[in-house]
Parts: C-alpha cells; structure tokens; sequence
C-alpha cells in the first residue's frame, strides 16, 4: 500500500466477510422453509429471515464500497485520509447499526417496508453515518494533488446513494406514495447509482492490473454514466403500475428497462477490451478473475435477465415471483458483490505484504461460487417459471403453488452449498492473509 490511512479498508472487508456469512446462514433457512421444513418459524419466521437476508446484503455491500473507497481514494488523490480515527469511528457506528437492525427484525421492531424494513430512529442514525463518511472522502479528494476521473465517478456515486437514501425516509400515510418515493431508494440504487460505485471501482483495478493507459479506461466511463443515467432513472417506472399509478409508467418503465443492459454490456466490452490491450502482466490472477468476472456476469444477471423479464408483456405475469429471485440473484451476484470480493482480492497482499493469491484455495473460490450461483440462478428459474403457470394462468392458490415447486428448492440447496462452499474458502483466504502492516507501506508502481 502507498498510504498509511488506507489500512482502514481492511477493517470495513472484514466487516462484509462477516455480514455475508451471516446473509448465507439465513438464506439456507428460507431454502429449507421453502421445501417444507420450517422447524425454526416459532423463533425465525420467514418473514424476519428474509428481512435479514436481504438487510444484511445492502449492509456488507456498502460496508464493502466503503472499504473501497477508504482504499481507492488515498491513491487517486495522492493523499492520506484527513482523519483515520474518524473514519473507525464510523466503522464501529455502521457495525452497531447493523446489529440493533437485525436484533430488531426478530423482535418485530421494524417499519415492514420491503428492503427498507430498519426502524426510523436508526435510518437517522445511517444518515450521520453516511455524512461522515461522505465528508472524510470528499475533504481527503480537495486536499489531494489530484482529482481524477475514477475518484470522481465512485465518489459521486457514493454521494447520490446518499441523497437517494433521504426519499425512503419520507413519511406518506398514503401506501402508493410511500412505494413511489420508496422505490426511487431501492432500484435507483441497484440499476442507477450503484452501477457509478461499481464503474470506479471496476476502473481502479483495470488500470492497476492490465496496465492500459488512465486516459484509455477513463474515456469509457463516461459512456457508462451516460448509459446509466438514460436507462436507470425512467427505467423505475416498470415498478409503478404495480402501486396503481397510471399505465403509462408501465410502457415508459418497459422502453428504458430495455436500455439497461446497454450499460452493462459497455462495462462487459470494457473490461474484456482493457484486459485484451493490457500489456502488463499482473501476478494476481485472482483478482484479475473477480474483475473479469464482474463484468460478465452482470451482463447476463442484471442485463439479459433484467430485460428478459420486465418487458411489460412478460412483467405482468413474472411481476413479484422466483422470476424476480432468479434475476435478483444473479445481478446482485455480479454487479456488486464480484466487484467488492475483486476489490478486497487486488487490497489484501498490498495491505498485508502477503502475496498469497496464488493459490489453488483462491481459485476454488473463484470457481465454486459462480458454478454455485448459476446453479441457484437456474434454479430460480425454473421454480419461477411454474409458478408462474400455476399461480397466474392455472389459478391455484399462493400456498398450493408453493406446495408444489418444493422440490425446485432441492436443487436450489444443493446449488447453494456448492456457492457456500466456495465463499468458506474466500474468507478462508481473508483470514491467511493476516491483519494489514506498516511494514507493507511501499511505493507500489503496481
């Protein structure tokens, strides 16, 4: 590593290793109701598992994106973090947080807004927290020598998710418009401003791994931001007509949900074009894996899937069933939770001095976790898609379908483990690497 302060990324990975194995043990508690054995609903019901599951993925990914940016921003902008004690202090508060959330959720205090279910004194609590964070970022940026394109596509990323945050805070007595300003928190930040974290960060890694000139890899973000912005934010308007706004929303949402996988097509090209010109061969394969990996897997997860199902013929039918799982998976998979495990790949032998990511463990890693993901994914599918005949066109009821699909979640398990099995040996790898040291404060030319 280049500068002292960087180390605190360490700290906030460590944070989203541990959020995610959690995420992983309530997820296989859904799996399990979901083929009939429920043992555990008088202490977890499925509601409140859920509500974990879901709460902890957006936890351990921002956790992951701060981390991120604790790490990127130091180098970009040629500048220590203006305060590190701060900085841990925001840490331990995001970490409290997280935990009086989850007690909550098993204690029914909770608001019962999907995705957005933390209680409202703690959403005040994510605000100064997020504030905090935002402020070390944006002084270490003024006082660096340097601004760049990269440390400023993910530090405006990281702004709007704040600012889009605030709308979701909002108290409406009317349910639609609830759900209308609720949604401008949840999909534009998975298909808006989460795709800005994730091109600053896929960029960082593609310049420091392939070599390619700065210049090169920064043209192509602009098309990015461009794309998403287009397609993203009328691209909400596939969710409207489901919370009785007018058809319209569902013709507008339809046509630019459509244009959605442009933007990750550009950042699958771009990735895969970088790495074909990059002439710098760096040793960390693993990392070079997880940033590929990114890139194509969230063209076909969030890209291809997304669009396969919101096009508006389709979306009445497929509109909040296992299709929306399977394509939720995947996209979330690749989009964000790849570029974070890329991220933490490329910062651990550099924060460590440990230059251990050559192993046969890291690539079973690598392996397992995607063959498990495309597993579940399918799996999803296919549980998704008769579902979708029996509920909607058959006409049985909600719980006879659920009856029936079970055994899809047998599969679904066994994909699951196959996932699990290679996310164990990642933290595993995490774990070897050892706390960060200054004995690894070097003048990288990496």
């Amino acid at each position: 590593m280049k500068y002292k302060s960087q180390k605190v990324a360490y700290w906030f990975f460590a944070l989203s290793m541990l959020l995610l194995s959690l995420q992983l043990i309530y997820g296989f508690i859904m799996g399990f109701a979901h083929m009939g054995f429920d043992g555990l609903h008088s202490i977890i019901p499925f509601n409140a598992a859920r509500a974990v599951h879901t709460n902890l993925l957006v936890v351990w990914l921002l956790s992951g994106f701060m981390g991120a940016a604790y790490y990127i921003i130091p180098e970009e902008a040629e500048h220590e973090l203006v305060s590190v004690k701060l900085a841990y202090i925001q840490l331990i508060s995001l970490a409290v947080v997280g935990v009086i959330a989850l007690v909550g959720f098993h204690l029914n205090y909770w608001e019962g807004r999907k995705f957005l279910e933390i209680p409202r004194p703690l959403d005040f609590l994510v605000v100064v927290n997020v504030l905090t964070f935002l402020g070390i970022i944006v002084l270490t940026l003024y006082k660096g020598k340097k601004r760049t394109t990269t440390s400023l596509v993910l530090t405006m990323g990281l702004v709007f998710a704040a600012l889009l945050y605030l709308p979701g805070m909002i108290w409406f007595d009317n349910q639609t418009m609830d759900s209308f300003f609720r949604w401008w928190v949840v999909h534009l930040w998975v298909e808006g401003v989460w795709e800005l974290i994730m091109g600053g960060i896929l960029a960082f890694l593609l310049i420091k791994i392939t070599g390619v000139d700065r210049e090169v890899i920064e043209k192509w973000l602009y098309v990015i931001v461009g794309l998403t912005f287009i397609s993203g934010i009328l691209g909400t308007g596939h969710h409207y007509y489901y919370i009785g706004v007018g058809k319209v929303w569902l013709i507008v949402g339809g046509i630019f949900s459509a244009l959605e996988p442009l933007a990750f097509l550009a950042m699958a090209l771009f990735a895969v074009t970088m790495y074909r010109k990059g002439e710098k061969k760096h040793p960390n394969k693993i990392a070079l894996n997880w940033t590929l990996g990114t890139a194509i897997v969230s063209f076909v997860g969030a890209g291809l899937l997304g669009l396969a199902h919101t096009l508006p013929g389709v979306n009445m039918y497929t509109h909040g069933t296992l299709v929306t799982a399977m394509h939720g998976h995947l996209a979330f998979w690749g989009a964000y939770a790849m570029i974070v495990l890329a991220i933490i790949s490329y910062a651990l032998p550099n924060l460590t001095g440990r230059k251990l990511f050559d192993t046969m463990t890291g690539q079973l890693a690598f392996w397992l976790s995607n063959i498990g993901m495309i597993g579940m994914t399918a799996a999803f599918g296919v549980a998704g898609v008769a579902q979708v005949y029996l509920e909607r066109k058959v006409g049985l009821e909600f719980g006879d379908v659920q009856r029936e699909i079970q055994p899809h979640f047998f599969v679904l398990v066994t994909c699951a483990t196959l996932f699990t099995s290679g996310i164990i040996l990642y933290i595993y790898e995490f774990i070897k690497y050892g706390r960060p040291n200054d004995e690894a404060l070097v003048d990288q030319a990496k």
